[in-house]
């Protein structure tokens, strides 16, 4: 059986240790919290202080920066990109290869479009059809 962690080294030259998530292989940071019932696919990073919640999808590929909040139920895409401190409400979908900048807030049940970006902290509440409302 091999091993269940890879190290990764960044920008900074620093060492980071990944652990392969149970549901779903993709890498979680020392430091993130997922939770059990959480999906995160093969090629998803998690980074340190991000906290997943029950039943959550990280698609593959997607990017998961540090200290962002993923609410329960939420569905990220493949590629999307959530910036560091951003948080995602419960039952909101991210579209494939959206990007959540720094600190912005996704209302509870929003829909994200592919290829939308949300900018460094805005704040961005949607109905089921991804049309904006006031957040």
């Amino acid at each position: 059986m091999g091993k269940n962690y890879v190290d990764i080294e960044n920008d900074r030259g620093e060492t980071l240790r990944y652990r392969k998530h149970a549901n779903g292989r993709g890498l979680i940071a020392h430091g993130a919290k997922v939770h059990a019932t959480a999906i995160v696919e093969t090629g998803a990073y998690v980074e340190p202080g991000v906290r997943i919640a029950e039943r959550a999808h990280i698609g593959r590929g997607a990017w998961i920066e540090s200290d962002a909040v993923i609410g329960p139920d939420a569905d990220i895409a493949t590629h999307a990109h959530i910036g560091p401190g951003a948080a995602i409400g419960a039952g909101s979908k991210i579209g494939i290869r959206a990007y959540i900048g720094a600190g912005a807030r996704v209302a509870v049940g929003s829909l994200i479009g592919d290829d939308v970006t949300i900018d460094d902290g805005e704040r961005v509440a949607t109905d089921r059809r991804g049309e904006r409302h006031a957040a």
